[in-house]
């Protein structure tokens, strides 16, 4: 069964830093694209970066960019996410999501990754 469980969330401080995991299980890594979602409070889950099963990285948030960081380890079957000066803005769920092909989309949606965790909340406040 195909499983992929979040963790490393919590509460920072503005311009601290986090790193989240994404422990996938039931599944080969590599074959899959991961992708990171972040959905804030009353607004709708929308995509940050993607991993590619070769390890090419695709950032989509502009507001992220040079902030946020995805990698992955095959060998544990883990996608982490990076977070450097984090904002309040930056408060959400973050999901980490499985599609079962090679490559990254150019816009990732919510329904082109049919495998989800269970998310994990960051708060960014002083």
């Amino acid at each position: 069964q195909l499983q992929l469980v979040e963790s490393g969330g919590g509460l920072v401080q503005p311009g601290g830093s986090l790193r989240l995991s994404c422990t996938a299980s039931g599944f080969t890594l590599n074959d899959y694209a991961i992708t990171w979602f972040q959905q804030a409070p009353g607004k709708e889950r929308e995509g940050v970066s993607c991993i590619s099963g070769g390890g090419v990285v695709t950032n989509y948030a502009d507001a992220v960019k040079g902030r946020f960081t995805v990698s992955r380890d095959n060998a544990k079957n883990m996608v982490y996410l990076t977070r450097d000066s984090l904002k309040p803005e930056d408060t959400a769920v973050y999901y980490c999501a499985a599609a079962n092909r090679r490559w990254c989309p150019p816009v990732p949606t919510v329904t082109e990754f049919p495998f989800w965790g269970q998310g994990t909340h960051v708060t960014v406040s002083s």
